[in-house]
């Protein structure tokens, strides 16, 4: 017989997508290495602390938000202090390693962002989403899914953060540290991806642009743009 049985046979899980299972193995490798480059660097750029000072602001004192691609923790942190009720997501186990030693007071799990309701966000629960820079390794075909996946876990009236490198072609970093690892970083143009909120149900409150700090190794502009759940 066919039909029924198939039906009530177990299916097994998807298999997980090859850039998210790349993008683990990349950070659980470099980890360390990658939190002694950047450690403190926030310290050293203020346009950055203005937006997450904005976007504190705009969440309100108190707001449940969620760090998505957290890695270190750094930004978690000091969201933290900036009186936001707010927890750290990352694929990598290496990364949250480093992000709980370094905010001890702060939690932090491990998921994708790319499946919110597997890591037990539930629907309409956050005021705020914050995905710093952690959507650089995420295909374009992709993004729509995960920016509708930050609208559903964000309640009515909620803010996203997203921080992205700009440009049209990707950056594949070999090697890093002398690690055998790659990964493509993948950059946007504040258009899209702001069309692409739009779309998800979002309006956008606020995108900022700057110029490329080359004293930081930055090739690239910089961009952050603050959207409202609708």
């Amino acid at each position: 017989m066919t039909g029924p049985i198939a039906a009530h046979a177990s299916a097994e899980p998807p298999a997980e997508p090859g850039f998210v299972a790349d993008t683990r193995a990349f950070y659980d490798t470099v980890a360390e290495d990658y939190s002694r480059q950047f450690h403190d660097v926030l310290a050293r750029l203020p346009t950055e602390r203005a937006v997450l000072g904005l976007y504190a602001e705009l969440v309100g004192a108190g707001g449940r938000v969620a760090d998505l691609g957290c890695g270190p923790g750094e930004v978690t942190g000091l969201l933290a202090a900036l009186g936001l009720d707010v927890w750290g997501l990352d694929l990598s186990a290496s990364m949250l390693a480093i992000a709980r030693r370094g905010n001890p007071g702060l939690r932090f799990e491990r998921g994708s962002m790319l499946d919110l309701a597997a890591a037990g966000v539930a629907d309409g629960s956050l005021d705020g989403v914050v995905c710093w820079y952690s959507s650089l390794h995420t295909p374009a075909e992709e993004l729509p899914r995960l920016f509708a996946g930050f609208r559903r876990v964000l309640a009515p009236g909620g803010h996203l953060l997203v921080a992205f490198q700009v440009g049209d072609e990707p950056k594949r970093h070999e090697r890093p540290w002398g690690h055998p690892v790659s990964l493509d970083f993948r950059r946007r143009r504040p258009g899209t991806v702001t069309a692409l909120l739009t779309a998800a149900g979002f309006s956008v409150r606020s995108t900022t642009v700057r110029a490329p700090e080359t004293g930081q190794g930055e090739a690239v502009p910089q961009a952050y743009v603050v959207a409202r759940a609708e």
